[in-house]
């Protein structure tokens, strides 16, 4: 196994168009929250779905011509229900009801629901686009988000901006993690999952209450989340340390410790393994074999060359000659496997 992040995809074209339909449909009525279906494209539907596990969230890129769905209490009754949906319209009109509410959505919008409650979704393809409408849905359970559903029910059926701020970072999440999952380690999932869910619940506790009327656990989870991102985006920086993120976020140093004090990590320590996460990627990458190990360390903001071999022989348990030795012999006997297998079926 390569360790890269894992993704399950379903082709209906990998069947004749009388069963595309039925295969579909069978998908459906195996996921936790089972639709009813509509379309005038049962007798050839051409439909692709792509999962994609991050531990309590899971991630499904869909495309598919266009649909009506119900989500009847007959089918939730069937079914464990507790979970919350969030999604991302990529092109096309979806239209979401519950209870008495309602969503248009156009692309770049997002809309959330509650899976134990009846509801209606819709996604017409652009008439004068593609035959398809795409759309990319987050799965989660109900104590994954530090809200009950008694106050994100203002929220269901409502349509959020995915194209500005919070929404923002929320949207590029998902179009990145489906877009290109094989980017990422599959021992990173429940890290990402988490990641996720926090951009998901800060963007959910903004759209639902002003900021200082904000339940505490969602202000603390929400900034937790920026610190993080800020983190990620600084990496670069070797000067990025507590206090230059306690400053940009007009904090104490003390109260940004007491945000990771639930964590099973530091904030150093959190830096110091994002850091070695981008350096561990750069080191197995093929593409990037003629840069130098000093060059990719001080990339991810390890200046010394020196402290990053022993840090990264801490942590690795080998120096990063022997990862990246180990894993760049690895993908060339894959690829020259590879490579005999196309030459022995060419003729």
């Amino acid at each position: 196994m390569d360790g890269k992040l894992h993704r399950q995809v379903l082709d209906t074209q990998a069947l004749p168009p009388r069963e595309r339909f039925g295969m579909w449909l069978d998908m459906m009525a195996s996921t936790p929250t089972p639709l009813r279906l509509r379309t005038a494209h049962a007798d050839d539907f051409v439909a692709r779905a792509e999962f994609v596990d991050l531990g309590r969230m899971q991630l499904i890129r869909y495309r598919y011509p266009s649909v009506d769905c119900v989500r009847t209490s007959k089918l939730i009754q069937r079914s464990d229900p507790d979970y919350y949906l969030l999604a991302l319209t990529l092109s096309g009109t979806s239209q979401a009801d519950q209870e008495g509410q309602r969503a248009r959505c156009r692309p770049g919008d997002l809309t959330f629901y509650d899976c134990s409650r009846p509801h209606e979704v819709s996604h017409h393809a652009d008439p004068a686009g593609s035959a398809y409408a795409h759309s990319i849905v987050a799965l989660m359970p109900y104590d994954a988000l530090p809200l009950p559903p008694r106050r994100l029910a203002p929220l269901f059926a409502g349509r959020m901006s995915g194209s500005e701020g919070v929404g923002g970072l929320v949207a590029d999440f998902l179009i990145r993690i489906t877009a290109n999952p094989e980017q990422y380690h599959a021992a990173d999932a429940e890290r990402l999952g988490t990641v996720g869910l926090d951009l998901v619940a800060t963007l959910l506790g903004r759209n639902l209450v002003s900021e200082d009327e904000m339940p505490t656990e969602v202000r603390r989870r929400a900034l937790q989340a920026q610190v993080r991102a800020y983190v990620r985006q600084h990496l670069g920086d070797a000067t990025l340390d507590p206090g230059a993120i306690a400053d940009a976020h007009h904090i104490s140093v003390r109260s940004l410790h007491r945000l990771f004090e639930d964590e099973e990590t530091t904030v150093a320590a959190y830096i110091r393994d994002e850091r070695l996460a981008r350096c561990r990627r750069d080191l197995a990458d093929p593409a990037l074999s003629d840069r130098s190990i000093q060059v990719i360390a001080a990339r991810w903001g390890f200046r010394d060359k020196a402290h990053f071999s022993r840090v990264f022989r801490t942590t690795q348990g080998e120096t990063p000659q022997e990862y990246r030795a180990r894993h760049l012999e690895s993908a060339r006997i894959v690829n020259s496997t590879a490579s005999a297998v196309n030459l022995s079926r060419t003729y």
